[in-house]
């Protein structure tokens, strides 16, 4: 299990992930002919992929601090890639939205509002944001001060619209409350951190 950790770390770790969300959505979209019900079967699979994958870089520095072993240390060493694997994710769910607009535009109206436009549209610029500023050369030129702030303001903020997203389709369908529970114990850990921190700082997000 240790080899198996070291080996799929940083880029290979990315690599491995970002393969297997591309060659997934493929699959997907071919059940239904790459037709819009095989777009709209993505954008749902990406939902979850991104969402699973957040939780766990959002998550990695609280847990490492409250839980030190074997998986949180190497989920913590492994935030960036995580956290650049969760931008793979989400980059693949813009270009399945922009099919779905492109293929059935009526549904896609339908589907959307002018708010999704808003708060969706600063959700990923937050995630290119900290997309960008993952690599070492874009974290020095801003700073650490402004890469914290950054990365603690879109963390919560991307924590924040997950909930909404999920939050607002569970009166329709009550299984969707599954989806909010990890986000929640996300958060719970992240406070209990902060509350044991001997200093008091909050955790670094990641």
């Amino acid at each position: 299990m240790s080899q198996r950790q070291n080996w799929l770390e940083g880029w290979r770790l990315l690599a491995a992930l970002a393969l297997s969300l591309v060659v997934l959505s493929l699959w997907i979209a071919s059940m239904r002919q790459f037709e819009v019900e095989g777009v709209r079967m993505v954008i749902r699979f990406t939902a979850r992929s991104s969402l699973l994958l957040f939780c766990l870089a959002f998550s990695a520095a609280a847990l490492a601090r409250l839980w030190s072993n074997g998986w949180t240390r190497w989920q913590r060493r492994n935030r960036r890639y995580l956290g650049l694997s969760f931008a793979t994710s989400h980059a693949i769910h813009a270009i399945a939205i922009i099919a779905f607009a492109n293929m059935d535009p009526a549904g896609f109206a339908e589907a959307t509002s002018p708010a999704s436009y808003i708060f969706g549209g600063i959700g990923y610029a937050c995630i290119i944001a900290m997309s960008t500023t993952s690599f070492d050369r874009a974290a020095a030129l801003i700073g650490p001060h402004a890469f914290r702030a950054l990365h603690l303001v879109g963390g919560y903020y991307l924590w924040f619209q997950f909930m909404v997203s999920f939050g607002k389709r569970v009166p329709a369908m009550p299984l969707y409350a599954a989806f909010l529970i990890p986000l929640l114990i996300v958060m719970a850990l992240r406070i209990i951190a902060m509350a044991r921190h001997p200093r008091g700082q909050p955790v670094a997000a990641g």
